[in-house]
């Protein structure tokens, strides 16, 4: 018979539980360890203060007065939102596939340590990931495993892994004890990410499918959710049978968890994800050439805040809520209207120079050399020169390779050199668009080109062009404001002559459209409507070229402007910013206002930074700026006038309009400025250089390569009825403005019909 031995089984137990207080010690002891980061040797820890206020780079957003999403400013695309924002499938699908008990744990899910500890032992590899919805929150908001929170021990691989676990386990604690289950799972789905530069859950449902992470149905919400394991392997783009596995996994799972019905998960397993991709970038959206015109002034702008209030924000990850004045509507119908202007121009510029090249001289021929003086003005060519030398520099250049070419029936993919594809881009013609309203200074679209992915270069405030004609009313005002003429005044349409006290050596007489003068005395509306080149010559031979440069300027001209006689028919470059602020002061009163682009900025938790205001300074009087606009009313109400064709697109009806049109030498540049009571818009037409344009009158001038797209995007402002503000109406008339021309006070004393019609309007020549 065997005794049994008590002290032996005691001393057993006791040396259990003195192995295992022993164990509990060491691990607190190693929890503090890592907390506190003793001897340097498991790295810091995110203090207090940031786990208070958690950061994650988010975009900056420019927003329209209307309240729409412009586009952003992001090193990742990232918006956050709330939690009544997200669909409940959404949240069903991710707690049944990454955390089933994300409600009842503490940070820490012991069950599944549990079972990933049992998957290491038995050699499992597929038994499941341990770290819960806050621990992924803990690794992606403070960066446990990045260099920052590196110590000594971190340059072991193994060593390296488990530091970062603990101190997630930690911050998962602790996390759990100062924010809501919800404000947790918000902090996860606003900060992971979905693959193709998206992050967050409002992002990506916009970019995979174009909707609002609210309306999320079933089968799109299990697709986002199962891309979180590995958003390159389950790319739905890249890979849409892993994919779509990946999505009938989540739907399972949700199954699993009573979330979702058999019999549905039956139909949904059979189902195409059904995506409607589009991929938010900076080519991409409402207004890219004003986003990109906004981006230096921004940046400085944050510079500027950060060094007189002490702060730290970024542009490109701050969230900043950046409020502009541009409506989405309006900057819709202008993108619409110049496009579809742009195609027909486009064709008509094509058929028009057929087989030739469009780059010539004035008299038609084609410029020797002009695409190889182009190819070594590029920067490309000239590292490229650098690097290989210049014959090898050459033959890379006419090597050809596939690319994807611009054109306006899509994106096209062709077998072209970079000569072939410089000689391909040279034919396209440019415009830039913009419209103010001239009573705040609010600008309300800007569009820089034809296409901002192809084309980065702004034909709004980039680039500046000849004006021609549409530089005449500073000419007029000048002669009208200094008293040496009024509205009523007539001049002779005959040649004028500059010579040596002009400050012209060897003398010059400009010439009118089609070198033919009338003779016969004009009044100043017959002459402004219909462009004629002679009265504005003899206009600045009285008042002096200098003179015509101050009005320019004090109405907000800010380009050098040459003060010469030929400055009366719009020889100096400005910019169609320049153009459209300066004529607003016709159009409010005769007060200068300064273009507006900012109503508001607001950090990301919505504190307004700064407000904007409009300035307005009264440079010119009210009966001035109606006699102007009087004056520019011709070329649209009168027979004869350059924009009267504008009565085909159905805005001039109850509606006074004011405008002018210009066209600069050979044709090169086309203008229109139009406006109305509460909107000003202005547009330049033309080729890439000044050598590339039309051949004839009747194709290149401004009332046909311009004017059009006005009356296209008028036309849709007019048919919106949300935008009651610009509707249709007479000008704002002075109350004590009273024009008598030859006894009879009124509008039309000055009308003069000719003979016939005449659509030509005053060229440079």
């Amino acid at each position: 018979m065997i005794e049994l031995q008590p002290g032996k089984y005691r001393r057993s137990i006791v040396r259990v539980y003195r192995f295992a207080a022993i164990g509990l010690g060491l691990f607190i002891f190693y929890i503090v360890a890592v907390s506190l980061n003793i001897f340097w040797l498991f790295g810091g820890m995110p203090d207090l203060k940031t786990l208070e206020n958690p950061k994650s780079e988010l975009a900056s957003e420019l927003i329209s007065e209307d309240g729409k999403s412009l586009g952003k400013y992001f090193f990742e695309n990232r918006t956050p939102i709330e939690f009544d924002q997200i669909s409940p499938n959404l949240i069903e699908a991710l707690v049944a596939t990454e955390d089933a008990r994300f409600v009842n744990h503490s940070g820490i899910d012991p069950r599944s340590l549990a079972r990933v500890f049992k998957g290491v032992v038995s050699g499992n590899s597929s038994s499941g990931g341990g770290s819960t919805l806050t621990q992924q929150v803990a690794k992606n908001l403070f960066e446990t495993r990045s260099e920052k929170y590196e110590g000594l021990l971190g340059k072991i691989p193994l060593v390296r892994t488990v530091i970062a676990k603990t101190k997630e386990w930690i911050l998962s604690v602790v996390l759990e004890r100062k924010y809501t289950k919800r404000e947790i799972m918000m902090m996860y789905l606003n900060t992971v990410s979905f693959g193709n530069n998206t992050y967050g859950i409002k992002v990506a449902s916009k970019t995979y499918f174009d909707k609002d992470a609210w309306d999320l149905s079933v089968s799109e919400a299990a697709l986002l959710v199962g891309m979180l394991q590995n958003p390159t392997l389950y790319n739905p783009l890249r890979f849409p049978t892993n994919a779509l596995n990946r999505r009938n996994t989540v739907l399972a799972q949700m199954v699993k968890y009573n979330y979702l019905p058999v019999d549905k998960f039956e139909i949904l397993k059979d189902k195409s994800l059904g995506m409607k991709f589009n991929v938010d970038g900076h080519n991409t959206g409402l207004a890219p050439y004003f986003r990109e015109s906004m981006r230096g002034y921004l940046k400085a702008w944050v510079k500027r805040y950060n060094e007189e209030n002490g702060m730290d924000l970024d542009l490109y990850t701050s969230g900043l809520r950046i409020y502009t004045t541009i409506d989405s509507r309006m900057q819709r119908y202008q993108e619409d209207a110049l496009n579809e202007h742009m195609r027909t121009q486009q064709k008509l510029f094509d058929a028009h120079w057929k087989d030739r090249n469009p780059w010539a001289t004035p008299d038609g021929k084609e410029i020797p050399g002009f695409i190889e003086k182009a190819v070594r003005a590029l920067p490309y060519f000239n590292v490229l020169k650098k690097e290989v030398g210049e014959k090898e520099a050459w033959k890379v250049m006419r090597r050809p390779y596939k690319m994807k070419v611009f054109s306006y029936d899509g994106e096209k993919e062709m077998v072209m050199s970079p000569i072939d594809s410089l000689r391909y881009y040279k034919r396209f013609l440019h415009a830039g668009m913009m419209s103010m309203d001239p009573r705040n200074g609010q600008i309300k679209a800007w569009v820089g080109g034809v296409n901002f992915k192809y084309f980065k270069y702004d034909h709004v405030k980039q680039g500046a062009r000849q004006p021609g004609s549409t530089f005449k009313p500073f000419v007029y005002l000048s002669a009208l404001d200094k008293s040496f003429l009024t509205p009523c005044s007539r001049i002779v349409d005959a040649p004028v002559h500059f010579g040596l006290s002009d400050g012209v050596p060897g003398g010059w007489t400009p010439h009118n459209s089609g070198n033919k003068f009338s003779y016969r005395p004009l009044s100043l509306r017959q002459a402004l409507g219909k462009s004629v080149n002679s009265v504005s010559a003899n206009i600045i031979k009285m008042v002096k070229p200098n003179t015509v440069v101050e009005y320019a300027h004090k109405l907000g001209i800010t380009s050098k402007l040459n003060p010469k006689p030929s400055l009366c028919l719009g020889i100096s470059s400005v910019t169609v910013f320049e153009m459209v602020n300066a004529y607003c002061a016709f159009a409010n009163g005769g007060h200068r206002t300064e273009a507006m682009t900012i109503l508001r900025i607001e950090d990301r938790y919505g504190n307004v930074l700064q407000q904007f205001y409009q300035k307005q300074n009264q440079e010119l009087s009210e009966n001035m700026a109606y006699s102007m606009l009087y004056l520019m009313r011709g070329a649209v109400e009168d027979g004869g006038g350059t924009a009267s064709r504008l009565r085909t697109y159905g805005v001039t009806e109850g509606n006074e309009i004011a405008a002018k049109t210009g066209t600069s030498q050979n044709y090169s540049d086309g203008w229109f400025m139009g406006m109305t009571q509460h909107l000003v818009s202005g547009i330049w037409v033309g080729g890439e250089d000044m050598s590339i344009h039309f051949r004839t009158m009747q194709l290149g001038q401004g009332g046909h390569v311009a004017m059009p797209a006005w009356g296209l995007y008028m036309k849709k402002v007019y048919d919106d009825p949300t935008l009651v503000q610009y509707r249709k109406g007479p000008f704002n008339k002075p109350e004590n403005f009273v024009l008598d021309c030859g006894g009879v006070a009124s509008d039309s004393a000055d009308t003069y019909v000719p003979p016939s019609r005449s659509d030509d309007e005053g060229a440079l020549f």
